[in-house]
């Protein structure tokens, strides 16, 4: 099977999904299916998608496997060592995570009116399976193990500008840089 075909077609479902559809609940689970079914070990291997090498500052690697030309319906191909973590956040997006292989613990949480964010939940997502985001969503994420997943957003993580993150250390809510250290995809 040709990788680039598959890749190129699960997008194009997933541009119809938003479009005949919007952005629910509902649709995000549609987009997070088709998700599902791309996520085949054999297309994405960790020797096409490897990691950072062990013992440096970064824990994982993001690849661009698909974006439009107006930085929507960005996918990404993460390849983590584990060991990594981040603290609760937001996308501003549409966001859907999907297992290849490996586990990624989500969090979930509500955010409270002052103070640190309260979780209300958590999904270990892997092969078969994922989470979907509203752009309000918070979640976080926490990886042990390596690990090959999907990480799929309406629009193109260098291109998010307000996403926020909670700073526990001061306790207080903060901007995350737009996400600068993103791969081009073999």
């Amino acid at each position: 099977m040709d990788r680039k075909k598959e890749i190129a077609s699960a997008v194009a479902e997933i541009r119809v999904i938003e479009k005949e559809q919007g952005v629910t609940r509902e649709s995000l689970e549609k987009i997070k299916q088709r998700l599902i079914r791309l996520a085949r070990p054999e297309l994405f291997p960790p020797s096409d998608f490897p990691p950072p090498a062990p013992g440096g500052k970064l824990k994982s690697c993001l690849y661009r496997v698909a974006e439009d030309a107006d930085h929507r319906f960005a996918l990404y191909v993460n390849s983590s060592l584990g060991g990594h973590a981040t603290p609760a956040h937001n996308h501003t997006t549409w966001a859907v995570i999907v297992g290849v292989t490996g586990e990624e613990l989500n969090r979930f949480y509500d955010r409270a009116a002052e103070g640190a964010p309260r979780q209300k939940g958590e999904y270990v997502v892997k092969q078969g399976t994922g989470v979907c985001f509203l752009p309000d969503d918070l979640h976080s994420i926490h990886i042990q193990a390596p690990l090959v997943n999907f990480h799929m957003y309406g629009l193109a993580l260098d291109h998010l500008h307000k996403r926020e993150y909670y700073q526990a250390a001061e306790n207080t809510w903060r901007v995350f840089p737009a996400h600068g250290d993103i791969r081009e995809a073999r």
